[in-house]
């Protein structure tokens, strides 16, 4: 039976690997607030249900099934935020709670109408991409913003949606996807960045531009 908790556990691992990372138990108890030994039992119950591997040393990933199903809900939740925003007004730093209430009770009928209704959109609100119907998701070659240098420009292309308060701040600064940002100085030992945003300049810290993805520097 997949039920709410599989899918839920299912997407971390999914997120946690997507960069090619050991997704181990620990990592996984971590991000769902969760004891470890409870992790255990679950992992133990995905393998079952052959949609997880689990090798010593080698952490937890996720089968052919168990990456279907992944994709699939993160497909429910970037939807529905993208739906928020356009349909209902919510901003951006709303959409994510509401998704996440939401990505497990829709009908598949539900998902094909909103994604045609939207126009069958590629990225949600926050620059993520959209997984397809078939369970294809673009993979892009993103970098965070902390690893720009002085004198380069870059373009915005994902801003994590962890958040909400971070968001409120950065659209507060006009910092969204598709935006250019020339960064004018980079301060040493993990200092902030000073960037130009139009007529503007901002400094922002490596807390904030870490959770910044860029297309590749120029």
């Amino acid at each position: 039976m997949i039920t709410q908790t599989v899918q839920d556990y299912l997407k971390i691992i999914y997120k946690l690997g997507s960069k090619g990372e050991t997704v181990t138990t620990n990592a996984i108890a971590e991000r769902l607030n969760v004891s470890q030994a409870s992790v255990t039992g679950m992992i133990k119950k995905l393998a079952e249900l052959k949609l997880v591997t689990h090798t010593p040393y080698r952490g937890v990933e996720l089968t052919q099934a168990g990456r279907k199903i992944a994709l699939e809900i993160i497909r429910h939740h970037r939807l529905l935020e993208l739906y928020l925003a356009q349909a209902l007004g919510y901003s951006w730093d709303e959409v994510h709670d509401e998704a996440e209430k939401l990505e497990h009770v829709i009908s598949e009928d539900f998902e094909t109408r909103m994604a045609e209704a939207l126009g069958n959109p590629t990225t949600d609100p926050h620059g993520a991409p959209i997984p397809s119907k078939d369970g294809e998701i673009v993979e892009r070659s993103l970098v965070p913003l902390t690893q720009a240098k002085a004198g380069q420009r870059v373009t915005i292309e994902q801003v994590s949606d962890s958040d909400p308060t971070m968001l409120r701040y950065l659209g507060d600064l006009g910092i969204y996807p598709k935006v250019e940002i020339d960064v004018l100085e980079k301060a040493p030992f993990d200092g902030p960045l000073l960037i130009q945003l139009g007529d503007n300049q901002h400094h922002l810290g490596e807390t904030v531009t870490d959770n910044i993805l860029v297309s590749a520097v120029r």
